[in-house]
This record gives C-alpha cells, structure tokens and sequence, in this order.
C-alpha cells in the first residue's frame, strides 16, 4: 500500500517544508571548525541506535574521528545501524568502530568504558521520550531512573576520564513542563548544570523529530503496512526537524556550544508548527487516499477489516486529546530565560540555565529513591516532589493515559 511513499521528500514537501536542512548554513560555516575538533577523535555514543543518536552518528562521520563507540539496548538496532553505516558507502568509518548491546546504567558499561577511556566526546541519547510512560509508578519509576539516576552514575564516571566534551539530549517538553518525561528531563538539565564547571557539557531542546521511532506519525506508516486503522488527535501542534536535521544540531550543540549551554533550533510558530492532523491528512493525500472520518475507534477497525486490495479512502478517528501530559503546543524556552542569537545562524543558546550546587541536586535525588523504595508511592507523590524542586512544573493529569488509545 506504501510501497510508493517517499517519507524523506514527504517530511521536506509537508512536515518541515525545507528543501535543504536547517542546519545547512550553520554546518557550512563551521565545517573548518568541526572538521578540525573532530579529525582524529575518540567519540562514544550512548543510545546510538535510536533515530536521533544514529543520525548524530551520521553527522560525526562525516568527518575522520579515528574511533566510535556506540552504546544502545537495542541489539536488532545497532546491527542495523551498522548494515546502514557499511552499506551506505557515504560516510568515514573510523579504523575502531564498536557497537555494544547493553545498558549504559550496568556493571559491564562501567568496565568497557573504564578499559577504553577517555574518549574526545561522549554524547548520551538514552531516555525515555514519551508522555505515555507517566502511565503508572512503575513506568514513572523506570523513566526517571533512565532520565535522570543514572545520567548522575555516568557523569561521576566521566569525572575520572574528562572527555572534551560531554552531550545528554534534552527535549522542549522540559521547558513549563505539564508531564512527567518532560520534568525529568528538565531535572537532568539542572543536573548536568552542577557539573558545567567541571566538565564541558551541553545539551539541546529540540522539536518532534519528524517520522523518528515510535512517534505517531511512524505509527501511520506501521498501521499502513498492517492494513489497520488512524487514530490522531485534533488540535495537538509541534515543531519538527527531519532526522538529520537532529543529528546536525546535536553534533553542533555537543562539539561547538560552550559549557552550560543548551541549544534549540530557531523556528517560527506561526510558519514551522504543525498539526498532527494536518500530517495526517497529507499523507494520506500523498498517496493517493482520502481520510474516511470514523466517529469511534470500533468504527474504524470495522472499516479496515472491510477494506478492499486497493482502497480510495482510508478510515481515520480523529479525536479530541483527553490524555493526562499532552500540552497542545511545543516550546523551546521560557521568559525568565536569557538567549544568544548570534552565535549560530539558525539556532538559539540558552546561557543563564539554572546552575544548582550537587546537594540541592542530591536532596531532590534522595526523596525520589526514599519514595520509590517505600512500596506506597503513587504518581502523585512523584508529581508532589518534582513541582517542589521545579516551580514551572503544572502537571496536566486527566486521568487516562496514551496506552488507553489506539
């Protein structure tokens, strides 16, 4: 049925509306720079098998690092990224490249890394990044004992062998919070924060990364394949960079931003954000179907299973948002916050990011394992502690969760 389907013409047709990358002026400006910080360089990258950590790969290599590293739980992902990688014939693989499946958080991390350190970089892509993963205190527990906890064990790590320069992905959901995932990740920008002036650390907020892993505009194209219904929420609008525009802001944030900045790409509200429906609508035009509106999610499974070989007409429910987290749009800063535009061409630099002292990091890290070890925290309680710690924090709870939605 989508054998036809562009998705990399789609995003630069419909979703970002770019033909070139946003980053283009900026790479082409600093590419001297970065050829010279990167030629001959030991890079490790923790969760490279994801969309954003291997378009990041992608990037470094297109430069002569002398040794990758790559780092993700994903066995089928790393395999791969490495028959990509090899395939492709486009980038330089460095003379060492070794992908291993395992968590960056266990014992066995802890000794590969000790017996290959120090690397150059060390860019870290590992987080949970969905809303639906505040499902309950086990999910809860689980995102921010990835998010957070354990970024906290591999920076004390990196205080033995100081890399160059130090990466940890952030998201716009961290900036006024109203979920869960995105208060862990605005805690973990205040904890990489309290080492800034031990390490040199940066990270970046950016928007939805169009068609990336497990978003739901790759959830249309999964359904597609399966012959089976849309769900898509109404009035739900994000920024969107294309997967390599991802990886060329990381690579800029995490070799060229200074320490304690965290870097975003400069769109435009009125003109870059999108609808989720509005993709919707579009993809489905772009290959040749019309949306057939359902009222109900039974409706529309009813309508794929009658479905013939060739359809017209597609069956979509569109849906008002009723789920606890969703905010109906993206930021990337917030007004107590102060920001560079002069640096990059196409990208902002928060420089007055929160720099908190470890102990007041170490109390609120203390609650949370307090309250996960008691056995009787709720979701609120984790909520309670967060907002105490992040004043911008307004937690969105309706009392149902994504998982509840097709």
């Amino acid at each position: 049925m989508i054998k036809d389907l562009n998705i990399d013409h789609f995003i630069k047709t419909f979703v970002t509306k770019r033909p070139e990358s946003l980053l283009l002026p900026d790479m082409k400006r600093y590419h001297a720079e970065l050829d010279a910080l990167l030629t001959g360089k030991k890079v490790l990258v923790i969760g490279g098998a994801g969309t954003i950590g291997s378009y990041y790969i992608k990037a470094v290599l297109r430069y002569r690092i002398s040794s990758l590293v790559v780092v993700d739980i994903s066995e089928n992902g790393l395999t791969e990224l490495v028959r990509d990688l090899r395939s492709s014939g486009a980038y330089n693989i460095p003379p060492e490249f070794i992908t291993y499946p395992m968590n960056f958080g266990d014992r066995v991390f802890e000794k590969m890394f000790r017996s290959m350190a120090p690397f150059d970089i060390v860019a870290n892509f590992a987080a949970h990044k969905h809303v639906r993963s505040e499902k309950d205190i086990f999910s809860i527990e689980a995102m921010i004992e990835n998010n957070v906890l354990r970024a906290r064990r591999l920076l004390d790590l990196l205080l033995e062998f100081p890399p160059r320069h130090f990466f940890c992905v952030s998201t716009d959901k961290a900036a006024n919070p109203v979920n869960i995932m995105g208060a862990s990740k605005k805690l973990m920008e205040e904890l990489i924060m309290a080492y800034s002036d031990k390490l040199k650390i940066t990270t970046a907020r950016f928007a939805n990364v169009a068609f990336s892993n497990g978003s739901l505009p790759m959830g249309f194209i999964e359904r597609l394949n399966r012959r089976q219904p849309w769900a898509c929420p109404l009035g739900i609008r994000r920024f969107f960079v294309s997967p390599e525009e991802s990886g060329e802001l990381c690579l800029i944030a995490s070799v060229l931003g200074e320490s304690g900045d965290i870097i975003f790409p400069r769109l435009d509200e009125t003109r870059d954000m999108i609808g989720f429906d509005t993709i919707a609508r579009d993809l489905l035009g772009y290959l040749g179907l019309e949306p057939d509106e359902c009222a109900s999610e039974e409706e529309a499974r009813q309508k794929a299973l009658a479905m013939g070989e060739k359809p017209a007409v597609y069956p979509v429910y569109f849906f008002e948002t009723d789920t606890s987290g969703e905010k109906p749009y993206e930021e990337f800063f917030t007004e107590s916050e102060v920001i560079d535009y002069e640096r990059f061409i196409n990208l902002g630099v928060i420089k007055n990011s929160v720099r908190r002292g470890i102990e007041e990091i170490d109390d609120v890290f203390g609650k949370l394992r307090q309250l996960f070890n008691a056995g009787d925290a709720t979701k609120a309680d984790v909520v309670d502690i967060l907002k105490d710690r992040l004043p911008d924090f307004d937690h969105i709870e309706k009392g149902k969760g994504l998982d509840s939605k097709m």
